[in-house]
């Protein structure tokens, strides 16, 4: 029975000089074969591989990314329902509140009860950028806790509420508890 080669030639599909070229490389590849112990390289395969293993690793950069952007804005959104859901009115302020904020001293106007609230550390002062600008909220200090948790470059000045201060309407506040009292 004559190879596949030999009927291919006798049909006239094949020249005998194509024929000799395919056996020279079917050799060539025999021969690697036995040097690579089993193995066959292939060079177009392997850059191929690699190439979708860059693609991948980009990818995935991409993603990380897009990623971190979404949960950027996740996080501001959040932030700026906190605002406006819990912000005090500062309608009808007469007195300016001076505070600092990027190196610059900065003034509100607040009411008298704000503003003791504000230096107790009940309310704290809040931003978020607005078209390019910062606008100032009051919250209550709890929110801007929650709010610093989140960004805290958002709170711009909540002050530490002091354990000894005295409520106004406190009836024992004329009685000082002693330091050195053992029960």
């Amino acid at each position: 029975m004559a190879s596949l080669q030999d009927q291919l030639l006798k049909a006239g599909l094949v020249d005998k000089n194509k024929a000799n070229k395919a056996k020279k490389e079917k050799q060539k590849q025999t021969k690697n074969h036995r040097k690579m112990g089993g193995k066959t390289v292939n060079e177009a395969r392997e850059a191929a591989q690699q190439e979708k293993t860059r693609k991948l690793e980009r990818d995935r950069e991409l993603n990380r990314q897009k990623q971190t952007q979404s949960n950027q804005k996740a996080l501001l959104a959040q932030i700026k329902q906190l605002i406006e859901l819990n912000r005090i009115d500062r309608k009808g302020g007469e007195i300016n509140y001076s505070f600092v904020h990027n190196d610059k001293v900065k003034k509100i106007s607040v009411q008298a009860l704000v503003q003791k609230q504000l230096v107790s550390g009940r309310l704290a002062i809040v931003t978020i950028l607005k078209d390019g600008d910062d606008s100032y909220e009051l919250v209550p200090a709890i929110i801007a806790e929650k709010i610093a948790q989140r960004d805290e470059s958002s709170v711009v000045q909540l002050n530490q509420i002091s354990e000894t201060e005295v409520d106004e309407d406190d009836p024992y506040a004329d009685y000082q508890i002693p330091d050195d009292l053992m029960w």
